[in-house]
């Protein structure tokens, strides 16, 4: 693991909680993208070698969707960035980790991402994230 890449953060209204950020963090999103597989919107933002990630749902069957149904707005999940997914979805797989998906598939911010379920992680959903290079 290199470093913590974003914090992803359940919002219910994107618009209002942009303007929330934008004051708490003095400034503007740098990206906002349509994760069509995966049901979101997201919209980032950076300080430093931070990121925040406010996820939207853009339908009521996404992941996002569920979780606000169900825990309310917050943070949904912890990324880091990694130098080889593949390698860490191996190791962490013999080290007795349960993922959500085998297989690491395209997500925001030009990443391959995968996450770790909840359960393997005393309830914090864990997302690995490598930059794309395609």
């Amino acid at each position: 693991m290199k470093k913590i890449e974003h914090i992803g953060i359940a919002v219910s209204n994107l618009e209002e909680a942009a303007k929330t950020y934008e004051v708490l963090m003095q400034e503007k999103p740098y990206k906002t993208e349509n994760v069509e597989s995966e049901g979101v919107t997201t919209l980032f933002f950076k300080s430093g070698e931070s990121k925040i990630e406010l996820l939207a749902a853009t339908n009521d069957n996404s992941p996002i969707a569920k979780f606000i149904a169900k825990k309310g707005e917050g943070i949904h999940h912890i990324a880091f960035s990694v130098e080889d997914i593949d390698t860490e979805i191996e190791r962490l797989k013999s080290e007795g980790y349960q993922l959500i998906s085998d297989q690491p598939k395209n997500g925001a911010d030009n990443k391959r991402i995968v996450f770790l379920h909840p359960k393997s992680n005393h309830g914090v959903l864990v997302e690995l994230c490598q930059e794309r290079t395609d």
